[in-house]
């Protein structure tokens, strides 16, 4: 049994400025730090401390709860470790595809027939993801959301976006027995100690989240799960869900209820006393969130939201500026509020990019001229004197010349 720690250690203060992922993967978390809440939990949620139900955990949940409470671990509320890079690439084959919902599969991988020799995988912890590199060479980031205990295989789920970059497509076509190489495991989403927790998934969202919803129960901490989604048939991994305490879980089909949740509706669920919200869904819920509690004179219960997005993060502090394309010709002018990404790919619609957020590096690009205002979480300061990411990094002056 892996003796990986199922938290994050203590983390480094680190501002939250470009966090996200893309439609199709896993991401990096953004944290909104003392922001205030609406309103009290529902009395259906609401009992005495001594009457708490105490988590019946599986034996490996059990026993790392045990060594997390004596471990010492605490972080500081609101506060998340740095990305951590992991330079590994593995080659996997698909062992599994399974149907988890409409329009959504997940997949087990498992070392080749050959390699299984080579021992376990990789441990990772509730929150990590894999960079698939695909058939076709796309990489795409899918949270873990198996056992962190099952070191023979990994598993990820995929919903298939008709619209999107063809990555879930791709994934959605794959059979048993295809052959993939994945890198990682990287965290970018830890699970941070707390005393208490909200989780809220949106759909798909529910990937990162299902680990780390494993891992609370397994210790003493008060906790809340809110799972959001147009209806039950679209939403994975319900009859897994229906194997945690029912009286922490709030399953809110929209089918059902006539409409989406609203910000303050979800944020009415966290429990009493300061709490850590953790939240992966698509951006109308993110956004809802957001706003409720960033709402005046709301009382404060949710001290720190760590966020997983599912699309590029809007470009702030902006300004526009010219790129020169040296290899492929053409001058091009990027507006304030667009990334350099998204002009740059409309000329090359073959430019590689994975996760629209800066973590991943697929994108990285040698400057020949210009400075640059770097915005990303995985150059190193060697690298930032000749090499930008152009997913979310921009020009620190007028003009730039890429190797492109």
């Amino acid at each position: 049994m892996s003796t990986e720690p199922l938290f994050a250690p203590v983390p480094h203060p680190e501002p939250a400025s470009n966090g996200g992922a893309p439609a199709e993967g896993a991401a990096v978390a953004a944290v909104a730090g003392s922001a205030p809440v609406i309103a009290p939990r529902p009395e259906s949620l609401r009992r005495p401390a001594s009457e708490e139900p105490i988590p019946q955990p599986t034996r490996f949940f059990r026993t790392f709860g045990a060594a997390i409470r004596m471990s010492g671990r605490f972080s500081t509320l609101g506060r998340r470790p740095s990305v951590v890079a992991v330079n590994r690439e593995l080659r996997v084959v698909v062992r599994e595809v399974r149907a988890e919902a409409s329009d959504v599969v997940s997949l087990r991988l498992v070392r080749p027939r050959g390699e299984r020799a080579a021992g376990a995988l990789p441990a990772w912890r509730p929150g990590a993801h894999l960079d698939v590199v695909l058939p076709s060479g796309q990489v795409r980031q899918y949270s873990l959301c198996g056992d962190p205990a099952d070191r023979d295989s990994y598993r990820i789920a995929v919903r298939r976006i008709a619209d999107g970059g063809g990555g879930s497509r791709e994934v959605h076509g794959l059979a048993e027995g295809a052959e993939l190489t994945v890198r990682g495991p990287r965290s970018a989403f830890p699970l941070i100690q707390a005393p208490r927790y909200l989780f809220l998934a949106g759909g798909i969202g529910i990937t990162p989240i299902l680990p780390m919803l494993r891992a609370v129960a397994a210790t003493r901490a008060d906790w809340r799960f809110v799972y959001a989604g147009r209806d039950r048939g679209s939403m994975p991994f319900l009859d897994e869900i229906a194997e945690l305490d029912p009286s922490r879980v709030v399953i809110r089909a929209d089918a059902e209820h006539g409409r989406p949740a609203t910000g303050a509706e979800l944020l009415e669920f966290a429990p009493g006393g300061e709490t850590t919200g953790y939240l992966c869904g698509p951006v109308p819920m993110l956004t809802a969130v957001r706003a409720a509690m960033n709402t005046a004179g709301a009382p404060g219960r949710v001290a720190a939201l760590h966020v997983e997005r599912f699309s590029a993060p809007p470009v702030l502090g902006g300004r526009p500026f010219t790129v020169e394309l040296a290899r492929s010709g053409g001058i091009l002018e990027v507006p304030a509020d667009r990334s350099l990404l998204e002009v740059v790919g409309e000329r090359l619609p073959d430019v590689a990019y994975s996760c629209r957020q800066g973590f991943c590096g697929t994108c990285r690009t040698r400057v020949l001229e210009g400075a640059v205002e770097h915005r990303d979480r995985v150059l190193t300061q060697q690298e930032r004197g000749t090499t930008m990411t152009i997913c979310v990094s921009r020009a620190g002056g007028d003009r730039l010349v890429l190797d492109l």
